[in-house]
C-alpha cells in the first residue's frame, strides 16, 4: 500500500522543494593528524564503529497494538476530563491513541528526513574535512532512523500524518540559509535537541518493547550528533562578532517558539471533529502538555548555553518560556545515560536469546535420550 493511502489527511504537495543557497566547500588538506582536531576525529571513529542495521538489531516480530501502541494513560490525553472525553467509547479512545502515536511518530519521521538532508548539506558546506567525514556518518544514521520510523508507522500503526507546519517552517529556514553553520544550529541543536527530549520521555515511560527499542537505539546515535554540533559551533562562535551572535540568537528564539507551538497535536483533535480554535484551547489547558513542553527543552537550553549563545535577549526568552533553569543541566550525563540504556537493552535481548537457544538444545538432547 502506498504511503499516501495511509495519511490521515493528505499532504499539501507530494514533494516539497526547498531552493538551496550557499557554497560547496572543498578542502585540499588531508592531514588528519592536525593539532586540535582529535575530538572530531574520535567522534568520526565512533560514528563508524557504531553503525548498525535497523532490520536486524530491532526485533520487528514484536507485536504492537495499534490502538494502544505506547500504553498511554488516560490522564495524558489532552481530551481527558473534558466533555468530549465523556462522549468517547472505548473504541473511540483507542482510535484517539492510534492517531496521537501516528502524529507523533510521523513528526519524528519527517524530522529524520530533514536531519538526513541537513547532514548532507553540512558535508557539502562545512570547511573542515574532519567535520565532513563525521557528517557523512551522520547522514547514514539519519537515513536509518527515517527507515525505522517509516517501517514502524507502515507495519505497526498503519497511519501517517503530514509534516506539521511549524516543523516545516523551521526546516525551510534552516535549509535556505546560506551560512554554513545554520544547518548545525537549526538541526543539530534545535530540532535534534527537541527530538531527543521527546524520544527520551516516551522511551522512559512506555512499557511497550518495540517502541522502547526503536527510541533507545535512535537516541544512542543522536547523542553523537548533538556532541558534534556542540564541538563545531562552540569553536566557531568564539570568533563571531556580537552582531553575528545576536543574529543566531534571534534564529534560536524564533525556532524555539515554533517548536514549542508545534507540540500540541491540534491536527489530531481536528480529525475528531473538534474545531481548530477549541482544539488549541483544549491542548493549552492540558497539564500534561505543560510538563511535556518543559521537559522538551531539557536538551536545547544547556546546548545553546554551551555553544556560547547566551545573550540577554535569549535569556529573557527562556525566562518567559519557563525553561531558563534548564541551562545548568548536564548534557554529558544525559548522553552517557542514552548510551547505557541502549547497551543495556542489547544485553537483555541477547541474554534472552541465549537462554532460548540453551533451552532448545537441552530439549533436543532430552528428546533424543527418551527416544534412545
Amino acid at each position: 500500500m502506498s504511503t499516501h493511502d495511509l495519511y490521515a489527511r493528505a499532504p499539501r504537495e507530494p514533494v516539497w522543494q526547498v531552493p538551496g543557497s550557499g557554497a560547496a566547500r572543498f578542502n585540499w588538506d588531508y592531514d588528519m593528524a592536525e593539532d586540535g582536531r582529535d575530538r572530531l576525529l574520535a567522534l568520526y571513529q565512533k560514528g563508524k564503529d557504531k553503525q548498525w542495521d535497523g532490520a536486524t538489531r530491532i526485533d520487528w516480530d514484536l507485536e504492537v497494538d495499534p490502538y494502544d501502541p505506547l500504553g498511554t494513560p488516560d490522564e495524558a490525553m489532552s481530551l481527558y476530563g473534558t466533555r468530549h472525553w465523556a462522549k468517547l467509547t472505548d473504541k473511540d479512545r483507542g482510535e484517539l491513541r492510534r492517531h496521537y502515536t501516528s502524529w507523533q511518530f510521523s513528526q519524528f519521521l519527517h524530522g529524520e528526513q530533514g536531519a538526513m538532508i541537513c547532514a548532507a548539506r553540512i558535508v557539502e558546506s562545512v570547511p573542515d574535512l574532519d567535520a565532513k567525514f563525521y557528517s557523512a556518518t551522520q547522514t547514514m544514521d539519519e537515513a536509518r532512523h527515517a527507515e525505522i520510523y517509516g517501517r514502524f508507522l507502515h507495519e505497526k500503526i498503519g497511519m501517517l500524518y503530514p509534516i506539521n507546519d511549524n516543523l516545516q517552517s523551521l526546516l525551510g529556514d534552516t535549509l535556505r540559509d546560506s551560512r554554513w553553520d545554520m544547518p548545525y544550529l537549526g538541526m543539530q541543536v534545535l530540532i535534534e535537541g527537541l527530538a531527543l527530549a521527546a524520544f527520551g520521555m516516551i522511551r522512559d515511560t512506555t512499557a511497550k518493547p518495540l517502541p522502547k527499542q526503536i527510541l533507545a537505539y535512535v537516541m544512542q546515535d543522536e547523542a553523537r550528533h548533538v556532541a558534534f554540533g556542540r564541538m563545531a559551533l562552540r569553536d566557531y562562535y568564539r570568533q563571531l562578532s556580537d552582531a553575528e551572535l545576536r543574529e543566531r540568537e534571534e534564529f534560536v528564539i524564533e525556532g524555539c517558539h515554533l517548536m514549542r507551538d508545534r507540540l500540541r497535536g491540534v491536527e489530531v483533535l481536528e480529525n475528531f471533529g473538534i474545531p481548530k480554535k477549541e482544539a488549541e484551547e483544549l491542548s493549552e489547558q492540558s497539564e500534561f502538555l505543560r510538563l511535556f513542553r518543559k521537559l522538551l527543552f531539557s536538551r536545547i537550553v544547556p546546548c545553546v548555553k554551551d555553544i556560547g549563545l547566551w545573550g540577554e535577549r535569549l535569556q529573557r526568552a527562556y525566562l518567559d518560556m519557563g525553561v531558563f533553569d534548564l541551562g545548568d543541566s548536564s548534557l554529558d550525563l544525559l548522553m552517557t545515560q542514552d548510551e547505557e540504556i541502549a547497551e543495556a537493552l542489547d544485553r537483555e535481548r541477547f541474554a534472552a536469546e541465549e537462554r532460548a537457544r540453551v533451552a532448545e538444545v537441552e530439549g533436543a538432547i532430552a528428546d533424543g535420550a527418551e527416544k534412545g
